[in-house]
């Protein structure tokens, strides 16, 4: 086994195919396994390769976005993360970079994309880190044991989610190099680009028959998915007619020169601002030479090709649509998520793995670039998988029976937001789970990818719900418990909690303290009543995104389980509780308490409310968090001590066991902890707190407060 070829040649790189995962024997999937993490982990490699020295790293290309050195280092930090998450490894290789690559998957506001509080390694530090990593995933795959079907409660799970995100990457980094400026890249004899071009055809609408589309798999599915593609829905599309080719550079350049981008009432009011913001009048991938047009690719500018498909955002694409509507006559739109699926079932396209070549220009088999929107046919229609990836009108959402992975749980849930809109059919680019058709992709409106788009012809009358109600049941219990109404008479556990600690409040200097596991942000939003500025960190996406949103907006809607399937819609304003003032002076971010950045520190009180018993190593976290407090600053922390195995290993337990031979409790081990650096200024105390599940179902729990100032 450790004599298996490492060399891929560039052939087998461009066409590498996810693994199907209930077929074979265990060492000829393990054999195959490590042949798939190797070469996605060399097309990662070959694509840094496309960058002009250490500058192209460190050059914002999109302003929103990190440098591409997060990038590099974020797709190995990925990995050794979510392992030692799933407890396949017990520790860390470079804690350092595991923190300062580990978030910015997408573009969240909660992202930290201030690059002040970043100190990048150089990339040859990198690189090095990336060696490591790398050897030991290779032993991993080597080592652990495999058995087949390999499923989502596989150990081998974990590592095809590593190999998959990194090859989302691999995509989305491609983006992100074709925005640097043409000086910070450089040729690469692995990306070859189309080199057919000219005038495009005149589009056309082609009938689709009405019919059943059915979205979702079962958890025995062959191939790797990511949570959102699991569960089942069934809908009856009408039918409806499909433009025959992609909207071409040269069909959209009408719209251009007809002063679209000038001319607000095409434009949502959403892409009014963003047009505005962005001051433009053209795809972003135009580039204007005079009076004639080029098309920035990924490492070159050439002579526009016309008949390549126009690659815009979903806004763009939308003005497109609202403005040809009114020249033709015809409602025009994008298809929804079913409709695309509709046109897709009718055509007999083979999926990827089980292609013998790629049918149209997709995982990297034909181009690195676009191509003729008429190159690639399927039974009358172009493009329907492949070429660009396709936006749809629809807002990506769960399917019935979604769950979330619990290695994984901000995958789906933060792009639940309707903000987010599904994309199809996937890109020249897309490779590994982007490019089978039971992919789900969602990105902002206003995001770029190699994405173009199709519009349809339809009677059917198109609802979008923006009134977004949250309906993760985890993150709508936490909402009701931090923002709901009381229940037998117990306090509100954030009120309850700073009213212990407000008679200790009086001589601290009150400039900035820190909300450690903050859930929902109430105790963020409560302890800006008191601090100049208060910082929310917690784990998990899930429960950042609504801190957040409550920050920006001011309310939240969310749906609250009354008993089976019966739920009700509640609504809250952070004025009903006298914290719209906070919204100034909080921010949230998603962070690993047990490896924080170097920027969260000199606090002036840190409250770390039932935190402790949840952490993978508290023994570290409670050594290492007076470093981020100042001189006499006050660290509290509140926990019911229910320790258990599967969030903290039974060694790194900081009490709740015997200790030669005698009980040995949580406090005494705080004590035990904490008495070099900081003294107990109070006694513990008891918090009650209830949290609701269900109209007849309640958590009734006690934790302990403790209270401690930095000696």
């Amino acid at each position: 086994m450790n004599n298996m070829i490492e060399t891929i040649s560039d052939r087998d790189l461009l066409v590498t195919k996810t693994p199907i995962l209930n077929e074979g024997s265990p060492e000829e999937k393990r054999a195959e396994l490590l042949t798939y993490f190797r070469a996605t982990w060399e097309l990662d490699e070959r694509l840094y390769d496309c960058l002009n020295g250490q500058e192209a790293f460190l050059h914002r290309a999109d302003p929103l976005r990190h440098p591409l050195i997060f990038y590099i280092g974020h797709t190995a930090t990925f990995y050794v993360n979510k392992l030692l998450l799933a407890g396949l490894i017990s520790e860390r290789i470079n804690p350092k970079f595991e923190s300062i690559f580990a978030v910015g998957v997408d573009e969240m506001s909660w992202d930290d994309l201030n690059e002040a509080h970043y100190d990048w390694p150089t990339i040859q530090e990198t690189k090095e880190y990336r060696v490591e990593a790398k050897k030991m995933i290779e032993n991993l795959i080597l080592e652990l044991p495999l058995t087949i079907p390999i499923n989502w409660e596989s150990q081998f799970w974990v590592i095809l989610m590593g190999i998959e995100h990194q090859r989302i990457h691999i995509e989305t980094s491609s983006v992100l190099i074709r925005q640097l400026p043409i000086d910070k890249v450089k040729e690469n004899s692995l990306f070859q680009i189309c080199d057919e071009s000219g005038s495009a055809p005149e589009n056309e609408l082609v009938k689709v028959e009405s019919g059943i589309v059915k979205l979702g798999k079962e958890r025995s599915d062959a191939l790797y998915g990511w949570d959102n593609e699991f569960g089942n829905l069934k809908s009856d599309i009408k039918g409806f007619s499909s433009s025959k080719f992609l909207v071409s550079n040269q069909e959209y350049k009408t719209f251009v020169e007809a002063d679209g981008y000038k001319t607000q009432k095409w434009w949502t009011e959403e892409g009014w601002n963003w047009v505005q913001y962005k001051a433009c009048d053209h795809p972003v991938f135009w580039v204007k030479n005079g009076k004639a047009w080029k098309l920035r690719c990924m490492l070159e500018e050439i002579d526009m090709p016309w008949n390549w498909p126009v690659e815009v955002n979903y806004l763009e694409a939308k003005a497109f649509c609202n403005w040809k509507s009114v020249q033709t006559g015809k409602k025009l739109r994008m298809p929804t998520e079913g409709e695309y699926y509709l046109l897709r079932n009718s055509l007999d396209i083979p999926d990827q793995p089980y292609w013998k070549k790629a049918p149209g220009n997709i995982n990297l088999e034909h181009y690195a670039s676009s191509c003729p929107v008429d190159k690639f046919e399927f039974n009358g229609v172009y493009d329907v998988i492949g070429n660009v990836w396709q936006w749809t009108e629809m807002p990506i959402s769960a399917l019935d029976g979604f769950e979330i992975h619990p290695f994984y749980d901000d995958f789906s849930t933060p792009t639940f937001d309707a903000r987010h809109n599904l994309i199809k059919g996937g890109s020249w680019i897309s490779t590994g789970n982007l490019a089978i058709k039971d992919s789900r992709y969602a990105f902002r409106r206003h995001f770029f990818q190699h994405a173009g788009f199709r519009y349809i012809e339809s009677e059917e009358e198109l609802v979008i719900k923006d009134d977004y109600y949250e309906s993760d049941d985890l993150v709508s219990q936490y909402c009701e418990f931090q923002y709901g109404p009381s229940y037998f008479e117990v306090e509100n556990y954030s009120k309850a909690c700073l009213s212990l600690l407000d008679k200790h409040l009086t001589n601290l200097n009150k400039g900035n303290a820190l909300d450690l596991g903050c859930a929902t942000g109430r105790t963020t939003l409560e302890l800006a009543k008191t601090f100049d500025k208060v910082t929310g960190l917690d784990f998990s996406a899930r429960f950042i995104r609504i801190g957040t949103q409550l920050k920006e907006t001011g309310k939240l809607n969310y749906i609250r389980q009354e008993e089976g399937k019966l739920s009700t819609y509640q609504e809250l304003k952070l004025s009903d509780y006298d914290l719209d003032a906070s919204r100034d002076k909080v921010s949230f971010y998603q962070a690993d308490a047990c490896n924080l950045k170097s920027i969260f520190t000199n606090y002036d009180l840190i409250f770390a409310g039932n935190l402790i018993d949840r952490l993978y190593d508290p023994l570290k976290f409670l050594q290492e968090i007076s470093t981020r407090l100042n001189e006499n600053g006050i660290l509290v922390l509140t926990s019911p001590y229910t320790w258990l195995e599967e969030f903290t290993e039974a060694d790194k337990w900081v009490g709740g066991y015997r200790k030669d031979g005698e009980p040995f409790t949580t406090l005494d081990g705080l004590k035990e902890i904490l008495d070099e650096k900081f003294e107990l200024i109070d006694e513990p105390k008891d918090v009650p707190f209830v949290i609701r599940e269900t109209a007849r179902k309640y958590q009734h729990t006690i934790a302990q407060m403790t209270i401690w100032r930095k000696k």
